[in-house]
């Protein structure tokens, strides 16, 4: 034993001699923090880091089976669930690793807010944990999307279709996102570079970044009432808190972090044992477009939200308030970076954390059973009224059909029956042109995802023929001005040359 002792040391000091890496992380590791510090209340933000070191790992082994293609993702997770000994225990311990890592950091942003944390001097770790939390959120997006199967199939369409709202670069973000106007093989590539290597990447940088101020600038001491920060002695006086109460962060503090972290690491396996994996659902198929996409817990109240608001609002909402609500957290700590630190003297504080808890754990319940499209009163079966079928040729009835078959009407109306979430198709020709109904139906535009995987050639141009024949009697069918200034244009000189 004393050999073995004596070599583990050598082995030690060849590094340490090489690295200089232990006196640094042993200095870190027994730093002193004021006593109050050690805190239950304490402990969201260590947690948060074991959760992350679980994702890397899990995700690393996950890469090695992974195919990352839209042909063989599916069919990889299956072999991950069925023909990898412990390959779903893998992935359910992935997936649920990211839901709760998205609660920690959502509670330890709130504990950071009730407690003033991010007050001088630690704007710039609060700045930090923002985008943390952004990109926590990125990444549980494109690992849904990396299942591929039908509800991230879809739900990515409806992702898309709304980043194309954005007002002169919305076209440009689809093909950035999607690798082109449609989900096609270049998409799951993309999100797969997001998920592995880009986010983590970013993520960890800011990650060390955060940690590196935290132990530069010290843990927030707890707020007392009436003890105000003020830039010209916060300083002076958390340090001579520090020297007169502190204690070393390993081992006096760290316990309870050590603990908790414990627990939360039992509670993934507990889930993943007793829930098992996400997904994936029924293999992605561009004709089935009967399914109801639904993203992960994280997003749900988003899905909620966007499911009860009227079309016309859905635009502002979704690109209005995320910005004014990014913005204002980051703003935060400029304008409010003095003051009191305690809840009990900040009860706005108090409420809106209270107001937001609420209103999200609102919004995630109903998004449990909440469709996508609430107001949807037509069924597949439900036939073409005949009015609308008289006088047409083969080819328009059978645009009518694959109307029917394709369930159009479970948003689109025509005579009075039908969805409401997307316009009335009686007098669809009068308002669009060929092509634009071409463009629409193929590429998706505003609330409607791209269908144009789900219609083979001769369904789409018969379901374009029946289109352009919706309009109202004695109405011309719409035209493109511009092709007709231009015609007009190049006949002008001819017309002329006749006189």
């Amino acid at each position: 034993m004393p050999d073995l002792k004596q070599s583990s040391i050598n082995i030690y000091n060849w590094f340490e001699r090489r690295l200089g890496l232990g006196g640094p992380i042993i200095e870190a590791a027994e730093h002193e923090v004021p006593a109050n510090t050690s805190s239950w209340w304490y402990v969201f933000g260590s947690a948060a880091t074991v959760v992350l070191v679980l994702q890397v790992m899990t995700g690393i082994m996950l890469a090695l089976v992974y195919a990352p293609t839209a042909g063989h993702a599916w069919s990889s997770l299956q072999f991950l669930d069925h023909n990898v000994r412990l390959g779903w225990f893998l992935r359910a311990m992935h997936g649920w690793g990211s839901d709760f890592m998205i609660a920690i950091v959502l509670i330890h942003m709130a504990q950071v807010f009730l407690f003033g944390a991010y007050k001088f001097p630690r704007e710039l770790t609060w700045i930090i944990g923002v985008f943390l939390l952004l990109l926590t959120l990125g990444m549980a997006f494109t690992g849904q999307v990396l299942r591929f199967d039908q509800d991230a199939y879809w739900g990515l369409g409806i992702g898309a279709s709304i980043a194309s709202r954005v007002p002169f670069v919305g076209g440009w973000l689809v093909d950035l996102m999607l690798g082109g106007p449609i989900i096609a093989g270049p998409t799951l590539s993309r999100f797969f570079a997001l998920h592995v290597f880009v986010i983590p990447g970013i993520l960890l940088a800011c990650v060390g970044l955060h940690v590196w101020m935290v132990l530069r600038l010290g843990i927030n001491d707890w707020p007392m009432p009436g003890r105000l920060v003020k830039k010209s002695t916060y300083e002076r006086e958390y340090h001579e808190l520090t020297e007169k109460t502190g204690i070393p962060f390993v081992p006096d503090a760290a316990w309870k972090d050590a603990i908790f972290a414990a627990a939360i690491m039992l509670s993934v396996i507990a889930c993943a044992l007793w829930f098992g994996p996400f997904g994936p659902t029924g293999q992605p198929d561009p004709t089935i477009i009967e399914t109801a996409p639904k993203p992960d817990f994280a997003f749900l109240w988003i899905y909620a939200v966007l499911a009860y608001l009227p079309p016309s609002l859905e635009t502002p909402v979704l690109f209005i308030a995320p910005v004014l609500g990014i913005g204002a957290m980051l703003l935060l700590p400029l304008v409010s970076g003095e003051g009191e630190k305690h809840w009990s003297r900040r009860p706005v504080a108090v409420l809106m954390v209270a107001v937001i808890a609420v209103t999200l754990g609102a919004f995630t319940r109903l998004g449990t059973y909440t469709p996508w499209s609430p107001v949807m009163n037509a069924w597949s079966s439900l036939s073409t009224p005949a009015a609308y079928l008289t006088h047409r040729t083969p080819l328009e009835r059978e645009g009518a059909v694959v109307l029917q078959n394709k369930q159009c009407r479970n948003c689109h109306s025509i005579g009075g029956e039908g969805g409401l979430r997307g316009p009335a198709l009686d007098t669809i020709a009068s308002r669009m042109t060929e092509d634009q109904i071409i463009r629409q139906v193929l590429q998706g535009d505003g609330n409607m995802p791209a269908y144009g995987n789900a219609l083979n050639p001769s369904e789409t141009t018969a379901l374009v023929r029946f289109l352009m024949t919706l309009r109202d009697d004695n109405v011309p069918p719409a035209i493109d001005a511009s092709r007709r200034l231009a015609s007009s244009g190049t006949a002008h000189p001819n017309s002329q040359s006749t006189h």
